[in-house]
């Protein structure tokens, strides 16, 4: 049998979280180098897995099958297409960015180890996290991929409300509260929408006999299985509901402003840059695989929840005072972008937001992870307390800069590619969507030269004199990230070689053929 190199990508992750649980208390050090080995050693594997993925060969690739439930009809099924492959591969790569940004996030005041903020509780979450999302890119059973789903949700909840951001402003009992707070309702939006996927998971079930994906596209080939119109509808609304929680989507999204604004900076970073790409993974690889014909039905009310998404995210944004909170709805705006890619189905669409989905991890790390640097020197997210710091931390604002500017698509960095793909796709298909969505990249201009200008330009400010300027190991986190946005941006190309056969098979499944433009005969 074949090196199981998807459950080992995957395992590893789980095993470290373990292990750096259990260093004694006393070792918080030992436990932060153990997490990172184990999160660089994650990143080797991953490329391994995206080294040994043939885009032109089969489907699904490095699969893995066996008995689980057999009652049931579970089975732990693995299998990574071009897709996941992308995802995985941004997982593994972001996880040791976040580690080294939270290196000092969770340790104790003072020299006490009592406290519930143990440093190793908090680095084993984030492999935990890493494992199971790593996990819910290859998984191939549909039973398997709804219990990882749901069991990110414990390990999140904890990093949420148990090492919450120490620039909150207020008191320490506010500060916990408020923590509390956005913990309970990410919980509870994302539980409520894993119940109603669970009833459409059990329905399924009930329909097609399988969790396989693999048996239920044979049986929908040889006309084994046919659903009822009606049935096919509620299944994808079960499913579609969950992930659009997740994603988030417009009018599910109020749950993601709390969660980033109190979590801590890599927190907040693995919700929107990891976490979250498992809600519009989850859209192509199971709304559209299983559901076609309920896929296009729903078409025209998902991009008008898109493009409200697009706008309205963007709006929220230009309002806030809030750092942390601007860029939850900057996020909440592109999440806009990549489900319209993934509804117009189109080639060019699904390929734009399959990259999207990746440049946006790259970016929103980015701008995020510099921000949290700039928020812990000043102790507030807020921009009013900031002037003038390009003058005294010329690299942090140099930094913070370009990764704002990747968050508005400026052309030569990665989400410029991806989010042109996307309107192209959109306007061929849908070209009033198209146009509409074009106002969010306005927008997105707007709120992110208006936060650099009042937080890097003007006169210094009272608190920010004797800021100092990023240390080696905030380099060795912007630094690379910055380097890929800027790869990314002139050379796409080796990840939309692995994207695009993986999304011409995703158009097969819904029927689609990319619309052909009108030209006129010549006279």
């Amino acid at each position: 049998m074949s090196f199981p190199l998807l459950t080992a990508t995957a395992a590893l992750p789980a095993i470290g979280a373990i292990a750096t649980a259990a260093v004694p208390a006393a070792r918080r050090t030992t436990a932060k180098w153990l997490a990172l080995a184990v999160s660089l050693v994650t990143l080797v594997l991953a490329g391994v897995v995206f080294a040994r993925f043939e885009p032109g060969g089969d489907r699904y690739q490095l699969t893995e099958s066996h008995a689980w439930i057999k009652d049931f009809g579970v089975r732990y099924e693995l299998g990574v297409d071009g897709i996941g492959v992308a995802l995985l591969a941004l997982t593994a790569l972001l996880i040791p960015f976040v580690i080294l940004a939270g290196w000092h996030d969770a340790d104790p005041h003072g020299e006490t180890t009592s406290r519930w903020r143990p440093t190793q509780g908090f680095f084993a979450l984030i492999l935990m996290v890493e494992a199971m999302v790593v996990l819910s890119f290859v998984a191939t059973d549909v039973f398997l991929f709804y219990i990882l789903f749901e069991a990110m949700l414990i390990p999140m909840y904890f990093l949420i409300g148990g090492f919450g951001d120490r620039a909150h402003a207020g008191s320490d009992e506010n500060a916990a509260a408020q923590r509390s707070y956005a913990a309970v309702k990410f919980l509870l939006y994302n539980l409520a929408g894993g119940l109603i996927m669970l009833a459409a998971v059990i329905g399924l079930y009930v329909v097609a006999g399988s969790f396989s994906l693999a048996e239920i596209a044979e049986a929908r080939a040889n006309g084994s299985l046919d659903m009822a119109t009606s049935t096919e509808r509620w299944l994808f609304l079960g499913f579609f509901f969950a992930f659009a929680v997740k994603a988030p989507l417009w009018p599910l999204h109020t749950w993601l402003p709390n969660a980033m604004g109190e979590a801590t900076t890599p927190v907040a970073v693995l919700i929107t840059a990891v976490v979250d790409k498992v809600g519009t993974f989850a859209m192509l690889r199971f709304c559209l695989q299983l559901f076609p014909e309920a896929s296009k039905w729903a078409t025209p009310v998902i991009i008008v929840l898109a493009l409200i998404s697009i706008i309205y995210g963007a709006l929220l944004a230009v309002g806030q005072r809030d750092i942390k909170r601007l860029i939850a709805y900057a996020s909440i705006s592109h999440f806009g972008f990549i489900v319209l890619g993934i509804f117009a189905m189109t080639s060019q669409g699904q390929s734009g937001a399959t990259l999207y989905m990746v440049n946006h991890g790259l970016s929103t790390a980015a701008l995020m992870l510099v921000a949290g640097f700039l928020i812990t020197r000043r102790g507030s997210r807020l921009i009013a307390d900031y002037g003038g710091v390009q003058k005294v931390a010329p690299v942090l604002a140099g930094t913070f800069l370009v990764g704002g500017l990747a968050t508005l698509s400026l052309p030569g960095l990665a989400p410029f590619v991806s989010e042109f793909l996307v309107l192209v796709g959109a306007f061929s298909a849908y070209p009033v969507a198209g146009i509409v969505a074009t106002v969010g990249i306005v927008l997105a201009a707007l709120y992110v030269l208006v936060l650099y200008q009042r937080t890097m330009t003007g006169p210094v400010r009272e608190g920010i004199g004797g800021m100092p300027d990023l240390k080696v190991r905030e380099l060795a986190v912007a630094l690379p990230l910055i380097a890929l946005l800027i790869f990314l941006g002139v050379f796409p190309k080796p990840v939309t070689d692995v994207i695009d056969p993986a999304v011409q098979h995703t158009m097969q499944d819904v029927q689609k053929k990319d619309p052909q433009p009108e030209v006129e005969a010549a006279k």
